[in-house]
C-alpha cells in the first residue's frame, strides 16, 4: 500500500486537485488521510463516480402519477 499525494492521485485518474480533496474532505475515500494541512490516499484506491447516470429522473417534473 503506497501512499501517495491528492495531486498526484488527481494527476493519474484525470481529476482537479480541488475535486479529489474536496471528495476526501467529505470521506468519499476509505484510505484518504490528512497529516497536518496535506492530503495523502493510497494509490490504488479507485475513484468511484456516484452520480446518477440511468436517466431515470430525467423530466421527472413532466412525469403524471
Amino acid at each position: 500500500m503506497a501512499m501517495i499525494s491528492i495531486t498526484e492521485y488527481a494527476k493519474k485518474h484525470g481529476k482537479t486537485p480541488v475535486a479529489v480533496r474536496k471528495k476526501a474532505a467529505r470521506g468519499g475515500f476509505k484510505t484518504a488521510q490528512k497529516i497536518a494541512r496535506n492530503w495523502i490516499i493510497d494509490e490504488n484506491e479507485p475513484y468511484e463516480d456516484l452520480r446518477e447516470t440511468t436517466g431515470e429522473y430525467k423530466n421527472w417534473r413532466n412525469k403524471k402519477d
